[in-house]
Formats: structure tokens, C-alpha cells, sequence
């Protein structure tokens, strides 16, 4: 496991050690029924073109403060005008400022499929996000052993919750596809020094099934970049800092659509 991963990880442990203390996965389970019905997020991404999803992300450990003084319902609500096929949230609360209430409020503001971005590690943060309203959910291979990479991928499935495979090398798409993952998604930035290629797309994409969505993900930042990646096969893009960061989210997605 990558050193700078480590305390990510063991945020996340600290966080489920309280708020399943504090509300045991039996009551989450129990309260089910109550959960929003589920938007289509992997076929939103799979349509004609390459789609965008766009990311809510407050803060980052490599980049600091994002953005200030924008709620989450304006820039979904940007994202939602400019074109995005889905939204990606970023619930980890520690490093990236995130939070449920962040997901919670973007799928009050938006009628997007949801992702809950976030480092999966346990089957209660599948019911967290089902119950928060979330679509779909991002398993990283590498977090946590195959076999349990396996059973929550299989229980999200079960409780109608879509999931992206994030990879980065060979070595982690031989355990996405030993899973069957459906969606995967490659993450162009490395994990051990942060520093984001997006040749990583392009050495990976061709060992990739056909039949498989793909998502490209990390230092995707205009058209061009979109173009190229649409051309090689790639069905979606996620897209965070660059859209964050703009001044005008909206406009800023609608260039990187080709909307504009």
C-alpha cells in the first residue's frame, strides 16, 4: 500500500469506529425502505460520446483549499446545466473536507445519477450511501484485500448501487477484471507521489475487455484532452480540480462538452 494512502485509509477506519458506535449497521440496514429510488449511473456515463462526470471536491492532501464560498447546490447545479451525465461527491471527511451532508444536499439540488467518492473499505459505508441517496460507489483495488474487494462489489450490486473499479497499473486491473467489474476506472494519477499522467489511460485502456465502461480519471482539464480520450474508446471522464477551480463551473463544463 502506498505510504501516502495509509492515512487515508486509517481516517476512514477512525470515522466508521465512531458512526457505527453511534448507529449500528443493524439500524442502517433496517432503514433501507427508506432510501431514495436509484438513478441509472452507469448507463448515464455509457451513452454515445464521452461523458462527463463532474466532482464536488472541497479540499485535496496534494492540492490544499479547492474552491471557498460556493455551497454544494450551486455548483451542482452549475454542473447539471453544463451538460455533466453524473455527479461525483467526495464524502471523506478528514483529507478532503467532504461529508454525507455534502452528497445528501447534492441530490436534493439535482436530478444527476450520484457517485460517493470515497475510500470504500466496509459494507457500512454501502448502506451509508445508498441511504445518503448515492447511485453508485468508487472501490480503489489495492484498499483492501481481493476477496473483500469481491464481497463489496457484489453487495453493492445487490443493493442496487453501481460501482467503479478505480485502477492505476496492470497488476490492479488483473483484480478488477478477476471480479468482473462492470466499470472501470482509471485513475491517471499516481497514488505513491501524486503526480497525475495520462498515458496511464493509454497503456491500460487496450488490456480492458470489450464491454467494459471505462472512466478516465484525474488531469483531464479541456476539450482536447476529451477528444483524445473519446477517440482511443474511453466512455467517460471524471473531472474535479480543473471545474472547481473555474471561475464560471458551468462555462468550464460546457467547454470541456463541447457545448459551448
Amino acid at each position: 500500500m502506498s505510504e501516502r494512502l495509509a492515512p487515508l485509509l486509517e481516517a476512514t477506519r477512525r470515522r466508521l469506529d465512531r458512526v457505527s458506535t453511534e448507529r449500528p449497521l443493524a439500524k442502517l440496514e433496517a432503514a433501507l425502505g427508506e432510501a431514495p429510488a436509484a438513478r441509472p449511473f452507469s448507463e448515464a456515463i455509457s451513452r454515445h460520446g464521452a461523458s462527463v462526470i463532474a466532482e464536488h471536491k472541497r479540499r485535496s492532501p496534494s492540492a490544499g483549499t479547492i474552491r471557498e464560498g460556493s455551497t454544494v447546490e450551486e455548483i451542482v447545479g452549475f454542473y447539471e446545466r453544463g451538460g455533466a451525465a453524473a455527479v461525483s461527491v467526495l464524502t471523506e471527511e478528514e483529507h478532503f473536507g467532504g461529508s454525507l451532508d455534502d452528497l445528501i444536499a447534492a441530490r436534493a439540488a439535482c436530478d444527476l445519477p450520484i457517485l460517493r467518492k470515497d475510500f470504500t473499505i466496509d459494507r457500512y459505508q454501502l448502506y451509508e450511501a445508498r441511504l445518503a441517496g448515492a447511485d453508485a460507489i468508487l472501490l480503489v483495488v489495492g484498499t483492501v484485500e481481493l476477496e473483500l474487494l469481491a464481497d463489496l462489489h457484489a453487495e453493492a450490486r445487490a443493493l442496487d448501487l453501481d460501482v467503479i473499479v478505480e485502477v492505476h497499473s496492470e497488476h490492479d486491473l488483473e483484480s478488477a477484471l478477476a471480479i468482473d467489474a462492470d466499470v472501470i476506472g482509471i485513475n491517471n494519477r499516481n497514488l505513491e507521489d501524486f503526480t497525475v499522467d495520462l498515458a496511464v489511460t493509454f497503456a491500460l485502456l487496450p488490456e480492458i475487455p470489450a464491454g467494459k465502461t471505462v472512466v478516465s480519471e484525474s488531469g483531464i482539464r479541456s476539450r482536447e484532452d476529451v477528444d483524445e480520450l473519446e477517440r482511443i474508446g474511453v466512455d467517460a471522464v471524471l473531472v474535479g480540480e480543473a471545474l472547481m477551480r473555474s471561475p464560471d463551473p458551468e462555462r468550464a463544463l460546457r467547454a470541456l462538452t463541447g457545448t459551448a
